[in-house]
């Protein structure tokens, strides 16, 4: 595993935590060992690596293949980012994805394929369900409280405020779903992640 992941990895954690009162609850409930397709909600560009400090071990995110231009390029791969194709059908990222499942990684995705513009939960699109049907890994929901409110959609000034990541419980898919075929099937596993993401509340 790249050093590059951990050399960001430690003083990012120690700053959310030192400004942002970064603090995560149900930690006992986080799948370390084998593939995990970790599901949030959207709520900021700071989500991605919020989610990673909640976890032991390396951690792989999704990011827009626009932004694999020049040191990124070299970065970005690094940073355990796998580039997908926002604009268009994009196998060969979801093949990518798949495998690094299969392979007993831990993939951050966001059912809601963007952040929230309001603060409410998003409807999940069928490529999660897909990804978790074709990769058969567990699924990990957890759900971001205060990233919003930190660096909302459409502004660039970054405001105090506490954040917290919610962990709940792992998701096993059914036989049934594990034979999914089809957008209609892949989007009724997405909604039922999406639910279980809902469920999770903010709590002391």
């Amino acid at each position: 595993m790249s050093t590059i992941y951990w050399f960001f990895w430690m003083p990012l954690r120690a700053l959310a935590r030192a400004f942002f009162g970064y603090r995560v609850i149900g930690k006992e409930k986080l799948v370390e060992e084998g593939g995990v397709l970790i599901a949030s909600n959207h709520e900021s560009y700071f989500d991605p690596p919020l989610i990673g400090f909640a976890y032991d071990r390396a951690v792989f995110y999704l990011a827009r293949k626009t932004l694999f231009r020049g040191p990124a390029a070299w970065l970005y791969p690094r940073l355990n980012a796998v580039p997908v194709n926002q604009e268009e059908p994009d196998m060969s990222s979801l093949k990518r994805i798949i495998k690094t499942l299969r392979s007993g990684e831990r993939v951050v995705v966001f059912p809601e394929g963007a952040r929230t513009p309001d603060g409410e939960l998003q409807p999940a699109a069928a490529g999660v369900g897909l990804i978790a049907a074709k990769s058969r890994a567990i699924i990990q929901p957890v759900r971001i409280f205060g990233a919003r409110e930190c660096l909302p959609r459409g502004s660039s000034r970054v405001r105090f405020h506490p954040i917290t990541l919610v962990i709940g419980d792992p998701i096993e898919l059914t036989p049934a779903e594990l034979k999914a075929r089809g957008r209609d099937e892949y989007q009724a596993i997405s909604d039922r992640i999406m639910a279980e993401i809902a469920k999770l509340k903010l709590t002391s």
